[in-house]
């Protein structure tokens, strides 16, 4: 890479290359987990607010120009947006673009598993935080045991791979079926993802928040796991068995952050570039693409953003300071 090229990829202020955008297409969702949504939250953005294919697709190429090589589409959740294989066909048209991945309940996965493998996406991240049916419902508000488990092995027979589980793991709530949950990873080659629960809105800081450290150190005595690598540009840290069937990463916003090493920025449904998920400004493009700004314009404008993120969240200091809720800032 040459020092102009080099100059030209996006790093904050603090020196950390941003090159993973979380993108997100949809702030609906078909369930409504007690740590994301509120009860009767009602304040979606209207459709004609979301950035259209066209508009995404204009965004994310000028992100690529500037060294954003992994984008992962995220929602709500992004299989209620019609048509999402071809999104994902036309963003991994785009020069620079290496990746394009999925996070999703899996309850939709079964009717676009094939559809999506074939457009070229390169991984999922399926949320599932019980494997008994009655808590599921109790977690999630709705009855959608089956359809995440038919979703999941669908996205499996698919060939999309690595599937990753994401498990919130909270008090009292599911923190019994770590374990149960090891096992069913095993059995069916995914990689198990804990993950903390982080004080977003009144749902995240009411959900009960269980420190990952301790269940990590038990984990890793029992199954034998040494630290890993795994490709992919989230937060997560690994472990996996010696003879490398099996992987489990931890994400710890709270117990051990990972700010330092944070290269990733959020673009909700409606255009919001959000730095931080512990942080309230934000810069809207969609204003920018429907007045027909110029490419180096927008380019101006992500530079700028960039620049506004910060050096870590304050999530343990002030745990009432992000009052939005989870689906509306992207996953």
């Amino acid at each position: 890479m040459t020092t102009d090229q080099s100059s030209a990829l996006l790093a904050d202020r603090f020196g950390r290359r941003i090159d993973y955008l979380r993108l997100s297409v949809t702030d609906r969702c078909d369930l409504r987990c007690s740590y994301c949504m509120p009860k009767g939250f009602c304040g979606f953005e209207e459709p004609a607010r979301w950035l259209s294919f066209d508009e995404i697709e204009r965004l994310i190429a000028v992100f690529g120009k500037l060294g954003v090589h992994r984008v992962r589409i995220t929602g709500g959740e992004p299989l209620l947006r019609r048509d999402l294989p071809q999104l994902v066909a036309r963003l991994r048209r785009l020069r620079g673009i290496e990746e394009v991945s999925l996070s999703t309940n899996a309850t939709q996965l079964d009717r676009h598993a094939n559809d999506l493998k074939a457009a070229g996406l390169t991984r999922i991240n399926v949320s599932l935080d019980s494997l008994q049916r009655e808590r599921i419902e109790r977690i999630t508000g709705r009855d959608c045991y089956d359809r995440i488990i038919s979703g999941l092995m669908a996205g499996k027979r698919a060939g999309l791979a690595p599937i990753k589980i994401n498990m919130v793991v909270m008090r009292g709530v599911n923190d019994d079926e770590i374990d149960d949950m090891a096992a069913f990873c095993m059995d069916h080659g995914f990689i198990l993802r804990l993950i903390e629960a982080m004080p977003i809105g009144d749902t995240g800081r009411s959900a009960q928040y269980l420190d990952l450290q301790p269940v990590r150190e038990r984990l890793q005595q029992r199954f034998g796991l040494v630290e890993a690598l795994i490709p992919g540009g989230g937060p997560a840290r690994y472990l996996c068995s010696s003879d490398g069937r099996f992987s489990l990463g931890f994400i710890t916003p709270l117990s051990q952050h990972f700010c330092e090493t944070c290269n990733r920025v959020r673009l909700g449904v409606d255009g919001s570039l959000y730095m931080c998920l512990g942080q309230d400004e934000k810069l809207d493009f969609r204003p920018m693409l429907r007045s027909g700004a110029a490419e180096d314009q927008i380019e101006a404008a992500i530079r700028t953003a960039i620049e506004l993120k910060p050096q870590r969240h304050e999530f343990r200091e002030l745990p009432g300071k992000i009052i939005r809720v989870m689906s509306s800032t992207g996953g």
